[in-house]
């Protein structure tokens, strides 16, 4: 297979801007390693699987660059034991296909499979790859299922769906209800979701989260995620009468149903995104004002408060974002590529070298020795896995945070605002990091709660 540099002229894949080279991979799957001098030790393969062609190829993308990005400063630093890194990159979207893709990356020499990106083709990967005896390490999908059933060669970085939904609500609790005259006790909060693993994990740990902090769990609304109801899903939503609600969702019915509130004109005190279409930049790029307000549970994206990370981290993302820029002209690292590359990171420079042996034993038995405190990557994550059966190779230190969408000011555009996302000063509102503290790039703004329309 060859060998991509990816360091030459830019072209746009969707909305972001990727290297020739990169986007040549991309859809033709090579292998791919830094522009670092010739060593004569072999090349340590490393399994990538992301869907990189069709509707998620945007996102993916923009995970797959941070973990090229990783392997690309670890093989500036000298590598794994002396050996550089090769980057194996298939394409795959289908999951009946996973269990060929990784039996051909076993036969090519990977010990270990990143990827997926979406919650049911990294469980159809995962299961695969721990069949084969390959190690998997996922760079990006949240639901639970991943890590709960107990498989000792499967690992996430990354938060799970249980994560992101106590911290809807847990910041409901916290932050909102005082805003909303009411109690942690008194809230109502009602959740919304679509019906698949990746939802349902947020969703129930949403509702674990409010019944535990003592909140009036007012509705649980499931929707068909091809086929919602919104009509249906709106007026369950209206009788339940909430003072906040949780959506669990993904990109297209996540923005399909925020159109349907204001088209129905129902309003609330506040909506919380858990995850997908509230957390990326086409969430306010493309519903302008009808955005403002809205807040998002997810992982952190480029821009967050520096002071959430240790030292040596801080430098390590300055680093990363420096190259992320040169491939995307000056836009902060997103969300996806931040993930990408902090996972990736972790496996390639914290797990690979303190393995007795580079085989998936080893490679299993070094990841679950590893201990660092949160702020060690550059996501503002620590590194521990789990041990319990139910939450088996699951970070328990991963980083997650809350963002609202606040009106653009004049001083904030695409090239100059922390965490703006969108191309014009003062026409696209901007992501700002609200929750926690550590993270927090800027202040809720109160006078968006309750949601002004």
């Amino acid at each position: 297979m060859l060998r991509c540099v990816p360091r030459s002229p830019g072209i746009r894949v969707g909305r972001t801007l990727v290297s020739a080279a990169i986007a040549a991979g991309l859809v033709a799957g090579c292998s791919t390693a830094a522009a670092v001098p010739a060593s004569s030790a072999p090349l340590l393969r490393i399994g990538v699987v992301l869907p990189l062609t069709g509707m998620p190829a945007e996102l993916a993308g923009q995970e797959r660059l941070g973990i090229q990005l990783a392997a690309d400063l670890v093989n500036a630093d000298g590598g794994v034991k002396g050996r550089q890194l090769a980057l194996d990159v298939r394409d795959i979207s289908d999951s009946s296909k996973a269990g060929a893709v990784v039996d051909q990356l076993k036969a090519e020499g990977a010990s270990v499979v990143v990827g997926s990106y979406a919650s049911d083709l990294s469980m159809a990967v995962s299961s695969a790859a721990a069949n084969a005896g390959l190690v998997y390490w996922e760079s990006g999908a949240v639901a639970d299922q991943l890590t709960g059933r107990g498989l000792p060669l499967v690992f996430r970085v990354g938060a799970d769906g249980a994560r992101l939904g106590a911290n809807s609500a847990a910041f409901a609790a916290a932050e909102l209800a005082p805003l909303l005259g009411k109690t942690a006790t008194t809230l109502r909060v009602t959740i919304v979701a679509a019906t698949d693993d990746y939802a349902r994990s947020v969703a129930d740990a949403a509702q674990a989260g409010i019944r535990a902090g003592g909140a009036v769990l007012a509705g649980r609304i499931d929707y068909q995620l091809s086929l919602p109801n919104w009509p249906s899903v709106l007026q369950q939503l209206v009788s339940s009468r909430p003072d906040v609600v949780i959506l669990a969702a993904h990109i297209p019915d996540g923005e399909a149903f925020r159109r349907a509130m204001i088209a129905a004109s129902v309003h609330v005190g506040a909506l919380i995104g858990s995850t997908m279409a509230q957390c990326v930049g086409d969430f306010g790029e493309e519903l302008g004002a009808d955005a403002v307000g809205v807040f998002a549970s997810d992982r952190p994206t480029g821009g967050f408060n520096p002071a959430a990370l240790q030292p040596a981290a801080r430098t390590l993302y300055n680093r990363f974002a420096t190259v992320w820029a040169k491939e995307n002209g000056s836009v902060q690292p997103s969300e996806e590529g931040l993930a990408g590359f902090a996972a990736a990171w972790a496996l390639f420079h914290d797990v690979l070298p303190q393995t007795a042996a580079l085989d998936p034993a080893s490679i299993a038995a070094a990841a679950r020795s590893i201990d660092l405190p949160e702020g060690s990557l550059p996501n503002g994550s620590g590194l521990r896995f789990s041990s319990t059966p139910g939450r088996l190779g699951q970070n328990e230190l991963a980083a997650a945070v809350i963002w609202q969408w606040q009106a653009a000011t004049p001083s904030t555009d695409a090239s100059g605002g922390a965490e703006t996302l969108g191309a014009g000063a003062g026409t696209t509102p901007q992501s700002v990091t609200v929750w926690p503290a550590q993270f927090a790039s800027g202040p809720i703004d109160q006078s968006l709660v309750p949601l002004p329309r």
